[in-house]
C-alpha cells in the first residue's frame, strides 16, 4: 500500500486527529472513502470500455455520436465559420479590408 508501514500509518492518523479534531475526523474519513471508491469505480469503467473497444470485429471509429447539424431554412444562408485561432484579422487584405499605415 504505497510503501507505508504500520508506524507511518499510525503517525498520519495521529497528525490527522490533532489537525482535524475528533469531531471532524470521521466525516473526513467517510468522504475520503467515498472518493476512493468513486475513483476505483471510474478506473474499472475505463478498463471495461477499453476491453470492449479491443474486441475483434468491433470498429468504434464507425460509430458517430455527434449530433446532426440543424437544417437550414430555405431563405437562410449557412452559418459562417468562426475566425481561426490566433485572434482578430491582421488587416493585411486577406479578409477583404486593406489597412494602410498613415
Amino acid at each position: 500500500m504505497f510503501g507505508i508501514g504500520f508506524p507511518e500509518l499510525v503517525l498520519i492518523l495521529i497528525v490527522a486527529l490533532i489537525v482535524l479534531g475528533p469531531e471532524k475526523l470521521p466525516d473526513v474519513a467517510k468522504a475520503l472513502g467515498r472518493a476512493y471508491s468513486e475513483f476505483k469505480r471510474a478506473g474499472e469503467e475505463i478498463k471495461r470500455n477499453i476491453a470492449e473497444a479491443e474486441e475483434p470485429g468491433k470498429d468504434i471509429m464507425k460509430e458517430d455520436h455527434r449530433p446532426a447539424p440543424p437544417p437550414a431554412s430555405a431563405g437562410e444562408k449557412p452559418a459562417e465559420r468562426p475566425p481561426e485561432a490566433g485572434g482578430a484579422p491582421s488587416g493585411d487584405g486577406d479578409d477583404g479590408t486593406d489597412k494602410k499605415a498613415t
